[in-house]
């Protein structure tokens, strides 16, 4: 990751570090021997390119000198997860940083300081993990039990074991946890509030996990590198409404705008692109001028979302502007396809994009991954989703997968999907020509 932010910026210099230089020297010498050969964890180092072990580094060490660090200085520079484009370095201020932190801990004023744990599953370095879990930490003081990474048993046996009263993870650790059949034997009862981010969260797979879990509510949420990244969540008490990311935190200003032009604000109920204004945006896109005009607007940070607003001001995600799938000229957003696919007992995943067809322009193609011990034919598919979607937004092809691509917070990239779908059709119009 470091190597590839370094490649489209003026950074010249990478330091690499790894958990076993913190060991004592036994421990050390065990991690090497074990887990290091076994999940290689060790990266090379090129140092003709720049690249460095933070160990060599503070060989050097000496005085340092005083910084002066103003609100208004770039922090960090956040890349995009990239699901559906390059991935875009987002300049993230100190004060955008710490904006977020407060606001987020405006939310959840039962808090108390220096006493609250948490399992931290969701990598530091991802914007959500960055200040959900290890900024609000760092602000109140709280314990923080780091999973290095995503392991369904080790995260249920550390909240057992550490009980924290709230959770923040994303749908892929409750995809999972709704699937597992031993969930009910770990004690989860200390979690009051689970909270979901990073990307959209099934219904069904909210309403089974709560059934198993046996404890707190799940509560959706919403944000984006470029927003530090929350902006949207379910109030932890009071009213939830299922599909909702819930309302603007403090200080966030939102609104839904036409798709066309962006310029038009449009009525309670109607569908347009969601747009949001506060302290934690970030100022542009790195040596990208161009995309930073079109996403900064006026103050106004337009997201890419497709979203509505109900008459209680809860908003709703209905999904990416450029994932839209049109079919004979209707609108077809691949959520809700999902959705429905979610409904049906043996779906453990799915993603739905659009296909070139000769007639309809695009028709919808859905890819599955059953759950284990499950078994499910596409008609039988077709027909659940039958139950809640037009005609049209049937799938017309489904494939059956033993995984989607994800990224690394496990959230299932339909680019990918889309863009392995057009080499295959390529490569199988080119067969066809040499025929």
């Amino acid at each position: 990751i470091a190597r590839a932010a370094r490649d489209g910026t003026s950074v010249r210099t990478v330091i690499l570090t790894n958990i076993k230089e913190h060991f004592p020297p036994l421990l050390r010498l065990l991690f090497t021997l074990t887990r290091e050969r076994r999940e290689g964890h060790r990266a090379t180092v090129d140092a003709a390119a720049g690249e460095h072990q933070f160990r060599e580094l503070l060989r050097f060490g000496g005085a340092l000198r005083p910084v002066d660090v103003r609100p208004e200085d770039t922090a960090v520079l956040q890349y995009t997860g990239g699901t559906t484009g390059v991935p875009k370095g987002a300049v993230l201020s100190h004060r955008a940083l710490v904006a977020n932190v407060l606001q987020t801990r405006a939310w959840n004023p039962t808090l108390v300081e220096g006493r609250e744990r948490g399992v931290a599953v969701m990598p530091l370095f991802h914007v959500y993990g960055l200040t959900v879990l290890m900024g609000l930490s760092v602000a109140t003081g709280s314990a923080m039990v780091l999973i290095p990474r995503f392991d369904l048993e080790h995260v249920l046996r550390a909240i057992q074991a550490h009980r924290p009263r709230s959770f923040a993870g994303a749908p892929r650790i409750y995809v999972a946890a709704a699937s597992a059949p031993d969930l009910g034997r770990y004690d989860l009862r200390s979690v009051e509030v689970f909270a979901s981010g990073s990307a959209p969260l099934p219904i069904e797979v909210q309403t089974r996990f709560e059934q198993q879990a046996g404890g707190g509510r799940v509560l959706d949420g919403y944000g984006l590198t470029e927003a530090a990244p929350v902006t949207h969540t379910t109030p932890r008490r009071g009213q939830r409404k299922l599909g909702s990311i819930g309302v603007p935190i403090p200080d966030v200003d939102a609104k839904i705008v036409d798709l066309l032009e962006g310029t038009r604000d449009l009525p309670i109920g109607e569908t347009g692109e969601l747009v949001v204004r506060g302290p934690n945006l970030m100022d542009g896109y790195y040596g990208r001028p161009d995309e930073t005009a079109l996403a900064l607007r006026d103050g106004w940070l337009y997201t890419g979302d497709i979203a509505r607003m109900d008459e209680d001001g809860y908003f709703y995600i209905v999904d990416r502007k450029k994932e839209l799938i049109i079919v004979s000229g209707y609108n077809v957003y691949p959520r809700e396809v999902e959705e429905a696919l979610y409904a049906h007992p043996a779906v453990l995943e799915a993603a739905a994009i659009g296909v070139p067809h000769p007639e309809r322009g695009e028709v919808v193609k859905a890819f599955v991954v059953l759950r284990p011990g499950f078994s499910a034919t596409p008609d039988e598919l077709r027909a659940r989703c039958a139950s809640s979607l037009a005609r049209f937004k049937i799938p017309a092809e489904i494939e059956f997968r033993s995984d989607l691509p994800k990224s690394i917070v496990g959230k299932v990239l339909r680019r990918a999907l889309a863009d392995e779908e057009r080499a295959s059709r390529v490569a199988r119009e080119t067969a066809g020509r040499q025929r």
